[in-house]
């Protein structure tokens, strides 16, 4: 999830979230880390409860000891979701990174657990992480530091509050050091689910863009210095609404309501 996604008036990125977990038969462990408010967590737990999850509680990582806590570890390996908050994602990665809990986590997702994140949250999911950077449309010699997420997937690189706050720029620039990757910008509002096949479809009021750099043809970045502008060419990019898809196998773009091509 991009960040600010509708809590209130139209939930619908969190009630898809809890039907995938299982719906009113699920479990779901909150990670409040990323944040430095108190409530994040309960807030979470509040609003996952009303829109009908089975049950939900919020495992209050804050110190890297806390990683070891026995109750929080048994009640996440039962876990049917778990869902990562939005704040700074370099917290979850310092405080959560090499722990049991960090390991959970992978476990539980490689034998179908989904693990969704919103804003920081959704940063942290993948190998290959955004830890921060500067905002604009062109991309840049460091403009972008990427550092390791949790590595649920190395087949994306995940950038949020997208179009809100001009990341364009910055998710071309960590391409640039890694075109393996699809880069994932998401608008707030908007989610990306990815199923068990790495088919991307996207769900919420604003779009995703979607960055394929495996076809490039040509990048200066190994030749920049800091702040010199980057060339790049043979870039292929997707912008998908809802019900739009992505498969990240075969690389190919399909909007909606349209079946994929074959």
């Amino acid at each position: 999830m991009g960040g600010a996604e509708d809590k209130d008036s139209n939930p619908v990125i969190l009630e898809r979230f809890i039907a995938v977990c299982g719906g009113a038969e699920s479990r779901i462990a909150v990670i409040p880390t990323a944040s430095r408010l108190d409530d994040t967590g309960e807030r979470y737990v509040r609003l996952f409860t009303e829109l009908g999850a089975g049950h939900a509680a919020s495992l209050e990582y804050k110190e890297r000891e806390d990683a070891a806590r026995p109750d929080w570890l048994a009640y996440l390996r039962e876990a049917t979701g778990v869902f990562l908050t939005g704040g700074n994602q370099l917290r979850i990665s310092t405080i959560l990174g090499g722990t049991d809990v960090a390991r959970t986590i992978r476990t539980a997702n490689a034998r179908g657990v989904p693990v969704g994140g919103t804003s920081a949250g959704a940063a942290i999911l993948s190998e290959h992480m955004i830890a921060f950077g500067r905002s604009g449309a062109t991309p840049r010699a460091g403009m972008v530091s990427l550092a390791p997420g949790l590595g649920l997937t190395n087949r994306v690189v995940i950038d949020q509050h997208f179009r809100q706050r001009d990341r364009i720029g910055r998710l071309l620039a960590a391409l640039a050091y890694n075109p393996f990757a699809v880069g994932v910008g998401l608008d707030e509002d908007t989610a990306a689910f990815i199923n068990a096949d790495d088919v991307v479809e996207v769900c919420g009021s604003g779009a995703i863009t979607v960055v394929d750099a495996s076809h490039i043809e040509h990048s200066s970045m190994d030749e920049a210095s800091e702040g010199d502008s980057i060339c790049m060419t043979g870039i292929r990019l997707h912008v998908l609404t809802e019900g739009g898809r992505f498969d990240l196998h075969r690389r190919i773009a399909t909007p909606p309501g349209r079946e994929p091509v074959d």
